[in-house]
């Protein structure tokens, strides 16, 4: 059995950012993360003017990102449409590129990354890996995203129409990089919605989350696909860029609006295992950018122990973003709510409330200084 003050479960944003953090404040850090490569994820690649500022009190500059601009929210709901200018700029970055940014940020920084290691289950703070072998933390940091960890389980009701998320890549086309622009797109239809943003090679990502049962009434994925086409035009004009042969990533019973204030000692969880915001708020990387700084502050200052204050004061952070997120989603979700969303074919006051009050607090990251 290994053992290390410090032990990281997930090698995505905020596994990468609690390591680079913890190495800069003097830990040593063991990171585990199954891909050996650095592959693109579920997710929908969009980075807030809040997410950036917080990347960039670690140390990782927009600059060095990269990434394609973002100015405006475009709403398509019912047939119409509505558009408003974001507070700020943000910018649309694959995953493959935002993770490797900040996995090469946390070795330099000191900390330990080993990859394509398989994680089976956790017990406490020791994790059992797929070869047989046992790695415990004096901390254990759960940055695993939306997928559960057997022994570490988020408590989350799963519901009887549960959400899934599901994302295709659009391939790069001079006519798609006109169609969207500097937009991020979101695509309401009933049972769900749909985000689209271009990326920084000029391809994009389009991410749905949706009720179970609209799948299970298409018959399968390309089927959906499909379907969703044929209720937007706007949409099915998007879906044309798709590859001859898309690959469609898909995860079931997402619990969209969980979050948690409860946890074990040693524990944080960061991320997805601490809060789920529904995707159309756009502050799922802010959420586990955010979180892995407050962790590693409160261990830095507090060690172990900090855990169940952190995990307590993460969850009231969460309250209002989740809360109001989940207000959006519900009229999303409902041919119904749709008028309201459009607010007269004028969304700059929804924009700047939700921006506003959808934003995870920032953390001092004053206090992460070597010891």
């Amino acid at each position: 059995m290994r053992r290390t003050s410090a032990l990281i479960a997930g090698g995505g944003p905020a596994g990468a950012v609690a390591a680079l953090c913890l190495a800069r404040g003097g830990a040593t850090p063991l990171l585990l993360e199954r891909s050996r490569g650095t592959p693109d994820a579920l997710c929908g690649g969009f980075l807030s003017w809040r997410t950036l500022d917080s990347l960039a009190s670690v140390g990782v500059d927009r600059t060095a990102l990269g990434g394609h601009v973002v100015r405006r929210v475009v709403l398509f709901a019912g047939g119409r449409r509505a558009t408003s200018m974001l507070p700020a700029p943000a910018i649309g970055l694959s995953r493959r590129r935002l993770d490797a940014l900040l996995l090469d940020h946390a070795i330099a920084a000191g900390a330990g990354v080993e990859r394509g290691v398989t994680i089976r289950s956790a017990d406490g703070r020791t994790l059992h890996t797929g070869d047989g072998a046992t790695v415990t933390g004096d901390s254990l940091f759960l940055a695993t995203g939306k997928h559960d960890l057997r022994g570490a389980m988020r408590d989350a009701p799963i519901g009887g129409d549960p959400a899934m998320g599901v994302r295709v890549r659009l391939e790069p086309h001079p006519a798609l990089t006109r169609l969207v622009g500097d937009a991020i797109e979101l695509h309401a239809f009933a049972g769900g919605y749909a985000g689209l943003v271009l990326q920084e090679d000029g391809g994009a990502n389009l991410c749905m989350a949706l009720r179970r049962s609209r799948l299970r009434a298409a018959g399968d994925l390309p089927a959906l696909l499909a379907a969703l086409a044929g209720e937007s035009p706007a949409l099915a004009e998007r879906l044309a860029f798709l590859g001859h042969v898309p690959a469609i990533d898909a995860i079931a019973n997402v619990p969209y609006g969980w979050r948690t204030g409860r946890t074990t000692p040693g524990v944080f969880r960061l991320g997805d295992q601490a809060g789920v915001i529904p995707s159309l708020a756009g502050e799922g990387m802010g959420i586990a950018i955010a979180s892995a700084i407050r962790a590693a502050t409160s261990w830095q200052q507090d060690g172990t122990a900090g855990a169940e204050t952190y995990q307590r004061d993460l969850a009231r952070a969460l309250h209002r973003p989740i809360a109001l997120a989940g207000v959006l989603r519900t009229l999303a979700d409902h041919r119904a709510g749709h008028a309201l969303l459009l607010a007269g074919g004028r969304i700059a006051p929804l924009v700047a409330a939700a921006a506003r009050w959808t934003r995870v607090a920032p953390v001092s990251h004053r206090s992460l200084r070597p010891a």
